[in-house]
């Protein structure tokens, strides 16, 4: 579990200098004089190009492990941001924010399949990528406020200054530290029979050594799940979107800071609760959603309650369904191929972040972004439908961990 450490400690500074610049991009680029339409462009555009990194993520992740990937990730993203305190126009802001989804696309898959290879079991498994989204929220809940703080103090181009040189030495740094995991737990083959063909699973209960998880890699997987990625992200694009676009001073920064630090407590809250891993992913997906979807329509009708409730509720709802999701997607694809089906999961991601900014800043003048939101969520609740294959491969009573794990 050492590297399991050092890669959250890694993710824990990688995480709070990106978290760092949502307060800040929104009114940089109002300060280089872009319309809001052209905002909503930047920050899809960021998103979009995620897209072909995703791709090639996916399968050179499988094949070259995640160490590399990390690394030169968070290295480039520093190199990205050292030349984006230097921009004097929104074009060059574009840009930059393009090339920087680009490089920044290879570091969730090769984040989350280093940690879904550490894993004994499934419940363990669960586990390490709730202490995933664990590090994610603690980084979460302070860095849009030091970054709203930092603006106000130092200026936007000192700030992406600081963050940059951050990023560029956690990248050099993971080199040293981050070790490539052994082969996953639901990777173990059987002993091969002694007629010399491979016994795929092994019924005789003289065997000392409990046989491991089903794999679901022989199984088809069920496309309709990454709505479950796709809705999240563009929900939260246009969250990310709006809140920040009400900044007029450098206080009203700093509120805009503390309210984003506000979601991410509420996500620390529930992803506290690890008892939750034990329940089944699609159903810890589905209520989250619900809940989710449900704070977007108070925010959207302008329910009669403190902005910073519903975004707690809302934090609340994103740490149940953010592990789940990953731990539901994993459920559903056969362990070699954790790299691929991460890489899906962020492709969906990439498609539904570059859709939520871009439709907020066409629709803002008419309606609310966050009825967008609650509506793409309905949907995605919609085509959840349950199915027997969402809860096939998962045993939430078995916390034994296999002898031959080697963890």
């Amino acid at each position: 579990m050492k590297t399991a450490i050092w890669l959250y400690l890694f993710l824990f500074v990688a995480f709070f200098d990106l978290h760092a610049q949502y307060p800040m991009l929104t009114p940089f680029a109002v300060s280089l004089g872009a319309a809001p339409s052209f905002i909503g462009l930047v920050m899809g555009m960021y998103s979009l190009t995620h897209l072909p990194g995703n791709i090639l993520a996916g399968y050179s992740v499988d094949r070259f492990g995640s160490r590399l990937f990390i690394a030169g990730s968070l290295t480039g993203a520093g190199i990205l941001l050292l030349l984006q305190a230097r921009v004097t126009d929104p074009w060059q802001l574009l840009y930059i924010r393009s090339v920087s989804g680009f490089v920044l696309a290879f570091l969730s898959p090769a984040c989350l399949a280093m940690l879904a290879r550490l894993a004994r079991n499934r419940i363990h498994q669960g586990k390490l990528m709730a202490g995933n989204g664990l590090v994610h929220t603690v980084a979460a809940v302070v860095s849009p406020a030091a970054g709203a703080w930092m603006t106000a103090k130092i200026g936007f181009e000192t700030s992406f200054l600081i963050l940059g040189w951050i990023l560029l030495v956690t990248g050099i740094a993971s080199l040293i530290f981050v070790r490539e995991a052994k082969q996953p737990f639901a990777d173990a083959a059987p002993a091969s029979s002694p007629s010399g063909s491979k016994a795929s699973v092994s019924l005789s209960p003289s065997n000392a050594e409990p046989a491991p998880l089903p794999s679901m890699g022989d199984r088809r997987f069920p496309w309709i799940v990454l709505i479950l990625p796709l809705a999240m992200s563009c929900s939260q694009g246009i969250l990310s979107f709006e809140l920040p676009l009400s900044v007029k001073s450098a206080d009203e920064m700093m509120t805009t800071g503390l309210l984003f630090s506000v979601i991410s407590l509420g996500s620390l809250a529930t992803l506290a609760l690890l008892f939750l891993q034990k329940y089944l992913p699609y159903a810890r997906s589905v209520c989250g959603l619900l809940l989710l979807a449900i704070t977007y329509y108070g925010l959207a009708a302008g329910w009669p309650l403190p902005i910073a409730v519903l975004l707690f509720s809302l934090g609340m709802a994103k740490g149940v369904v953010f592990p789940a999701m990953t731990s539901f997607l994993l459920q559903l694809s056969g362990s070699s191929r954790y790299g691929r089906t991460l890489s899906f999961m962020s492709i969906a991601s990439s498609i539904g972040a570059f859709l939520g900014p871009v439709a907020a800043g066409a629709v803002r003048d008419y309606l609310s972004p966050y009825f967008i939101a609650f509506a793409v969520l309905m949907i995605a609740l919609l085509a959840l439908a349950p199915r027997p294959d969402y809860s096939l491969g998962w045993n939430g009573g078995a916390d034994a961990s296999p002898p031959a794990a080697g963890h």
